[in-house]
């Protein structure tokens, strides 16, 4: 397996028209062809890897709603689908060290083959937690797929699938947000903007 791609780069890239407009958005840091190319690669290593094991594709919500979505339909597999939705950020830009599940799974993952979805790998402390609920649960393998990971985070996260190493900085678009706004952008960018109340990821 090749490298996962860093997309801490020296060169500053601005964010595309219209975008560039908005004072809150800052640096470019995975452009919307590298997403797209990047989410295939993703695709045909999960359709390889679980081949006579369609996995159960757990998303967690709000973030990951966008990558799983593009990551499903590359994976070349008859995949099921659910979701969990966890509070593990205090404010828009911090995180509170607290993390609750605010919705649980409507499957049994019993003898379920299961890959975790996550949006971003920070401290790694909510994804330890939902580790450990989701393996007391009983499934058959358990495995996680990031789209992004935090320059800095614990190396000892065994993370079996990531599609980009990001700056140590606070980013937004495609699922992440800041207090609910840019999950729609087709890229994700360094956040410019001013810390306001309480987001969930």
């Amino acid at each position: 397996m090749a490298p996962e791609p860093c997309s801490g780069r020296s060169l500053v890239r601005p964010v595309p028209p219209p975008y560039d407009t908005d004072p809150a958005l800052g640096a470019l840091v995975v452009s919307e062809d590298e997403l797209e190319s990047r989410i295939a690669e993703l695709g045909r290593r999960i359709t390889a890897d679980y081949a006579e094991r369609p996995p159960l594709l757990v998303g967690v919500l709000k973030g990951a709603f966008v990558f799983m979505s593009d990551l499903s339909r590359a994976i070349d597999l008859p995949v099921e689908f659910d979701f969990m939705a966890v509070a593990s950020y205090g404010s828009a830009t911090r995180t509170s060290g607290v993390v609750r599940i605010v919705k649980d799974l409507d499957l049994d993952l019993t003898g379920r083959h299961v890959l975790l979805v996550e949006d971003i790998v920070d401290s790694g402390l909510t994804l330890s937690y939902l580790r450990r609920n989701l393996l007391a649960r009983s499934p058959a393998s358990l495995a996680v797929c990031s789209l992004l990971v935090r320059e800095g985070s614990d190396p000892e996260l065994d993370l079996a699938y990531v599609g980009f190493h990001v700056p140590a900085e606070f980013v937004v678009g495609y699922g992440l947000d800041a207090d609910e706004r840019y999950r729609n952008l087709p890229f994700v960018c360094l956040f410019a903007g001013q810390e306001e109340g309480g987001a969930g990821r």
